[in-house]
């Protein structure tokens, strides 16, 4: 009778915290709160992590915190990451096609230092998205490549498809203390083409697009490979006299009918449905339910009007449920990358210029230093998660 009333007094407690933090049942069956079991089974992928066994760390099964890095990057860059609890990495794949052996030097020069390359960023395929001359050329590099990155063990491939990113519109303006924020306001009125890029609709656009995943994706299927489309950012409609057709959460559930498969996926960025004035953590659950989200990007925004205005602040000063976010992620058995971007600018980093990442390209992006907070917060949010 007393270990049955212990079980009740157990599962009611389980239950109230359950409502208070907004897990439902599903969640609790993962995260170990309904029973004793050792390990932690779900239908996206088992976390074999014992109840509240501290330290929690990354282990198969979980998401991976990863940073960007320049494949050039120096012992002492790799240190500083892994100094920060780092262990994947993401990076420029460099000119296409990528060659098997090229990458396996590469993996074995982070390795070395105890870094895995979870996520390679693909372009060079210009003629592709202009649908010129030479685009059935570029294609047969690109599948190379995932061949080429299927065969290293190379999970996910990250790719941009627009004409002309936006970056007019950005700004600093002081945060807390005086940090450097990333503000954007959309111009206007739209600015002029860019030479040699011309004009191109989005009737034209996703024409070409489709051209391109229908070739594509049949080869990252077996290559083992997810392909992870980056929404533009910002989601303005038109750039430089050019449609942005990832700009709107309408785009994002058409590209993953383009081809249906989990190798046509996402690189789903919270900070950016905020932008385009959608609720995050709905679009996270949309694209989760169809196994398309190959990416992350981890980050929190401030709106004043979606699609037009809006600024990159720390973290916990958003309007993004960071926390709600990460439950969402880790209840989805997510097992791929977790990049906590955008550092903000501290007076540490303006002192101490040298960086490991290109974030100072954006006005009020930070250096080191901002992205220390960042994975600390990040981790922590998982941690939290996987504690409950």
């Amino acid at each position: 009778m007393k270990d049955n009333r212990r079980d009740f007094i157990k599962k009611s407690t389980a239950a109230v915290v359950l409502s208070v933090v907004g897990i439902g049942s599903a969640t609790a069956d993962l995260l170990n709160l309904n029973d004793s079991k050792d390990v932690i089974k779900s239908e996206a992928a088992p976390i074999n992590l014992k109840k509240n066994e501290w330290p929690i760390t990354e282990v198969p099964g979980l998401p991976k915190l990863c940073m960007v890095i320049s494949p050039r990057a120096t012992v002492d860059e790799m240190r500083q990451m892994k100094q920060l609890g780092i262990d994947h990495v993401h990076m420029g794949g460099g000119s296409i096609p990528w060659k098997v052996e090229e990458l396996r030097i590469l993996q074995d020069r982070f390795k070395v230092e105890g870094l895995t390359i979870i996520n390679l960023m693909m372009g060079g395929f210009q003629n592709v998205i202009l649908g010129k001359e030479g685009r059935d050329e570029e294609i047969e590099k690109v599948k190379e490549s995932l061949r080429a990155a299927g065969a290293v063990g190379i999970p996910v491939v990250e790719y941009n498809f627009y004409v002309d990113r936006l970056m007019d519109g950005y700004y600093e303006v002081k945060g807390r203390g005086g940090a450097g924020m990333t503000a954007f306001k959309a111009p206007e009125k739209d600015l002029p083409p860019k030479p040699n890029n011309g004009t191109l609709d989005d009737k034209t656009l996703w024409n070409n697009l489709t051209y391109f995943l229908k070739a594509v994706i049949p080869v990252a299927e077996k290559a083992g490979v997810r392909m992870a489309l980056h929404p533009n950012d910002p989601p303005v409609p038109v750039s430089h006299g050019s449609a942005q057709i990832i700009a709107t959460f309408k785009d994002w559930k058409r590209l993953l009918d383009l081809v249906d498969s989990p190798s046509n996926g996402m690189t789903f960025d919270c900070g950016v449905s905020r932008e385009m004035g959608e609720d995050p953590l709905e679009v996270l659950r949309y694209l989760g339910s169809k196994d398309r989200v190959n990416h992350i990007h981890y980050r929190n925004v401030t709106v004043e009007e979606s699609y037009k205005k809006y600024a990159e602040v720390f973290y916990d000063q958003g309007q993004v449920n960071m926390f709600a976010i990460m439950q969402e992620i880790i209840k989805q058995g997510y097992k791929f990358g977790i990049n906590p971007e955008h550092p903000r600018a501290l007076d540490y980093d303006k002192e101490h210029p040298r960086g490991i990442t290109t974030w100072k390209m954006y006005p009020g992006g930070g250096g080191y230093a901002g992205e220390a907070y960042d994975v600390g917060y990040t981790r922590a949010m998982m941690q939290a998660v996987l504690s409950l």
